[in-house]
């Protein structure tokens, strides 16, 4: 029997390889599960009907050959309904692939189903989806994070070996610490998002789920690289050769331990914790000196304001993007007595409650009169924290903070939406400045909950194209 659970990427690779179980024996094994556990967690809003036969080609001598993989609503396979968690998008049928599925799918993987999240990736706890929330395996009583829930959840409950999500200020990163497994944000610019439906374009990532930081880096690899259909994708040569851009200071030649300094901005973070997420972030420090890094303080003063940036900046990205859905072109149509009638009981109809929050906000920072005084304001301090990490990554190879300020809350916990928006203030700096960054499994919480204490995650944050710093530093503390 196929132990979903305990099996990696890597090990299942070998497994294959070796003969102990077929592709299609593998993906039958992921359908099982998400046929006994799913009623339940809600990860995924629809399982592939050609996952079999996509296992039956598969070419096991692949990078992911056979290794069933889940992705996040909002990204095109094409014939396959993308909805993006709404209403409005409720029938919608993709055209053609998008890049990461194009990359997924040369590289044999099986691409099993789509999974739950926020409208538009609107939100912090996959409590904002059209088609019900998805609920944390580990406690069924609290959210797994968001917006890219329903991919966190299927991978910790062991549907699935790995996932894809897209993170805008931390939608794969906090679910990840929410529900124990590793989720990483690449720099921006490395993973191509023509196919994924945008939310804010400036901001968003595509990036990978898994159980270990070794499978999320073999992810990684799969689906990096510059892509035509992308403008603003970076190649190695030009992150190389450009003068803003940098590797860091050790970037392509790391040598592990041995002059690696993690820094940790103590006065970014100290006074917002939850007492269980400071013991553990202290206990993981500690960790990383045993390992034999060296530690090193350090000031960021401008980081505090980085929610504040996003939350301009990112509505006003929202406005622009979702004024496409009208009725007209594609998606949800409503009528009304006339044109403009049709427009708006459309939008009325088709989007929630936090998709129209943040169109009003990001319309209202965009318009006259207002336009200098806040989205102005906004990109002027993006620019300036941009610079104070880029210094900082000048002294430091890493950057180490908590994923998240508390574990995973209880459902209609956090009704008031800014504090809700308060979850993403340690993940949203890595979108603000285009840094790669992932939370690994750093722990327990001591709080009491259904099937054990509660996951932690460590966010480890790197200058711009460095994953490699941040693979080196995760395999080393998950070991």
């Amino acid at each position: 029997m196929i132990d979903l659970q305990k099996l990696t990427i890597v090990s299942a690779r070998e497994a294959l390889k070796k003969g102990d179980f077929t592709a299609r024996e593998l993906t039958q094994a992921c359908l099982d599960a998400i046929k006994h556990k799913d009623p339940e967690v809600h990860a995924f809003l629809e399982v592939f009907d050609d996952c079999l036969e996509q296992a039956e080609k598969a070419n096991i001598n692949l990078p992911l050959g056979g290794i069933p993989i889940a992705l996040k609503d909002n990204m095109l396979v094409k014939g396959k309904i993308a909805s993006a968690g709404s209403k409005i998008l409720e029938n919608y049928r993709a055209t053609y692939d998008s890049t990461v599925v194009k990359k997924l799918k040369e590289a044999g993987a099986v691409i099993i189903g789509r999974t739950n999240c926020d409208e538009f990736a609107m939100g912090s706890s996959t409590e904002n989806s059209a088609y019900g929330p998805t609920k944390n395996p580990i406690d069924p009583e609290r959210v797994p994070g968001g917006s890219s829930g329903g991919s966190a959840a299927a991978v910790a409950a062991g549907m699935v070996l790995a996932a894809f999500g897209s993170d805008t200020g931390g939608s794969i990163r906090q679910p990840a610490a929410f529900t124990g497994i590793v989720g990483m944000k690449p720099t921006y610019g490395r993973v191509s998002r023509s196919g994924l439906i945008a939310m804010a374009s400036s901001l968003d990532q595509i990036g990978p789920f898994a159980k270990t930081v070794e499978d999320a880096e073999m992810l990684y690899e799969v689906v990096k690289g510059q892509d035509p259909l992308d403008s603003t994708t970076l190649s190695d040569s030009s992150l190389a050769n450009s003068s803003d851009v940098s590797f860091g200071k050790h970037g392509q030649n790391l040598l592990g331990k041995n002059g690696f300094t993690i820094g940790v901005p103590r006065d970014f973070f100290e006074g917002q914790l939850d007492k269980d997420v400071a013991e553990n972030f202290e206990e993981a420090v500690k960790k990383f000196e045993s390992l034999g890094y060296k530690i090193k303080n350090i000031s960021l003063p401008l980081l505090k304001y980085s929610l504040a940036v996003y939350y301009i900046l990112m509505p006003a990205e929202v406005s622009s993007n979702l004024a496409r859905f009208d009725g007209v072109k594609y998606g949800l149509h409503v009528d009304g007595e006339n044109s403009i009638d049709d427009y708006f009981k459309t939008r009325g109809a088709g989007f929630g409650r936090e998709a129209r929050r943040r169109i009003i906000l990001g319309t209202y920072v965009l318009s006259s009169g207002y336009y200098d005084a806040y989205y102005g304001q906004a990109v002027n301090m993006k620019r300036a924290i941009t610079e104070e990490l880029r210094d900082a990554f000048k002294e430091v190879d890493l950057i180490l903070t908590p994923s998240t300020p508390t574990p995973a809350f209880k459902f209609g916990e956090k009704s008031d939406p800014l504090s809700m928006y308060l979850a993403d203030i340690f993940t949203v700096p890595g979108n603000i400045s285009g840094c790669p960054s992932a939370s690994v499994p750093s722990g327990f919480s001591g709080l009491p909950a259904q099937a054990g204490n509660l996951p932690l995650g460590l966010l480890l944050t790197a200058d711009l194209g460095n994953e490699a710093a941040i693979f080196e530093a995760g395999k080393d503390f998950q070991k």
